[in-house]
């Protein structure tokens, strides 16, 4: 992931691996994935995960959901308050986005063009 595919949310927090499986799971929070799901599509590698995905689990940040076959799946804990407070940071870090490029000469520009004269 360059940088102009990063999000907001590892922009502000840094682009670690737990922000990046974390940015991931609030990303795709109606889904649940297995951890091997979960390293690949976060760009984190398995090992990595393992090494913070017990204190996730225990912190109640994330939850199993299932088991299909032999994998473990998981998802994000909505009902969580850490969690509940991570979705409220990532929905204002979007809104200050949408509002600071709303506020863009470029931005300007596109309205004026659109105009419809009276």
């Amino acid at each position: 992931m360059d940088n102009m595919d990063e999000s907001l949310f590892v922009k502000v927090f840094g682009n670690y691996p737990q922000v990046k499986v974390l940015d991931f799971l609030i990303e795709n929070d109606i889904f649940d994935y297995s951890k091997t799901q979960i390293a690949e599509l976060s760009g984190v590698s398995f090992n990595t995960l393992e090494t913070f995905w017990k204190r996730l689990v225990e912190t109640g940040i994330v939850k199993s959901s299932r088991k299909v076959g032999n994998s473990q799946m998981y998802q994000l804990n909505k009902g969580s308050p850490v969690v509940k407070k991570m979705l409220e940071i990532d929905k204002k870090l979007m809104l200050s986005s949408i509002a600071e490029d709303a506020e863009t000469p470029a931005a300007s520009k596109q309205k004026e063009r659109y105009k419809i004269p009276a």
